[in-house]
């Protein structure tokens, strides 16, 4: 016959706190950092975000991010999630971003902070990110641009550039574009919806979105676009460079200093 007390926790059991989920939109200069994610013997954003959210509300509190940024590059709308003790949650949205920014270095801003759905994922719920690529195009280069743009001072034929953009759109193997990380990719078909490049003077706009993106997988697209400008290669030798599935087939790799995550989007 069980106890009439067999249900009741022991005095010693710890009840876990409830939790409450937040989301955050980040934007940083990503010049001083080994990208986003917490590395050992470097420092990167998220280590500088989480250190802030400790110093506002005690304790550590692990960020999940929508993407992982290289070393140098930019962000203006990494998401992020976080899961923190409502009991120690004091102050609305709006105050908890005024308290984080005023614990973060100039160089990193939480843009926003919003309550979030229990089952919300900065990774996993996202459904595209948008990158975009700067490249100052004049003989000198622009000294307020020198940390966000790559300075190419040969000229470019621009629609050359945009012959070879519009290959990218829609599902390829980008294995070509794709940095090595060491080991071999499981898959490498993505889709692309948008890939583009607006010119406003001296300065030309890269605009990459899809639904995925491999290592370096912009830069090497953005590098190989900037050969295309220059005569390299041909505007239709994107299709054959598909074809290879080989990272020495296609051209170079852009600089990190000029590669920005825009934003990332989610369904409804």
């Amino acid at each position: 016959m069980k106890s009439q007390h067999s249900n009741i926790a022991p005095p010693h059991a710890s009840i876990p706190a409830a939790k409450v989920k937040m989301r955050l939109t980040i934007a940083y200069d990503g010049t001083h950092y080994s990208g986003w994610q917490v590395q050992k013997g470097s420092t990167g954003v998220q280590d500088v975000v989480e250190r802030a959210l400790a110093g506002v509300i005690p304790g550590h509190h692990r960020l999940h991010s929508s993407s992982r940024t290289d070393t140098g590059v930019h962000a203006l709308g990494m998401v992020a999630h976080v899961e923190l003790p409502k009991d120690k949650l004091k102050v609305p949205p709006r105050k908890l971003r005024l308290a984080l920014n005023a614990h973060l270095p100039g160089d990193i801003r939480i843009v926003t902070v919003s309550r979030a759905r229990p089952g919300f994922h900065a990774r996993f719920d996202a459904t595209g990110k948008q990158y975009r690529y700067f490249v100052w195009n004049h003989p000198a280069m622009n000294p307020l641009l020198r940390t966000t743009a790559w300075h190419v001072p040969q000229a470019l034929d621009l629609a050359a550039i945009r012959a070879a953009a519009a290959h990218f759109v829609g599902q390829h193997d980008f294995r070509s574009f794709a940095a090595n990380r060491g080991y071999a990719f499981h898959d490498t078909v993505r889709t692309l919806t948008r890939c583009g490049v607006r010119r406003s003077g001296s300065l030309l706009t890269f605009i990459i979105e899809g639904d995925g993106f491999l290592y370096r997988m912009c830069r090497g697209m953005v590098g190989t676009l900037i050969q295309v400008g220059r005569g390299r290669f041909g505007a239709d030798a994107i299709p054959e460079m598909f074809r290879h599935k080989d990272r020495r087939i296609a051209g170079m790799t852009a600089p990190a200093h000029g590669l920005v995550l825009w934003k990332v989007n989610y369904g409804r």
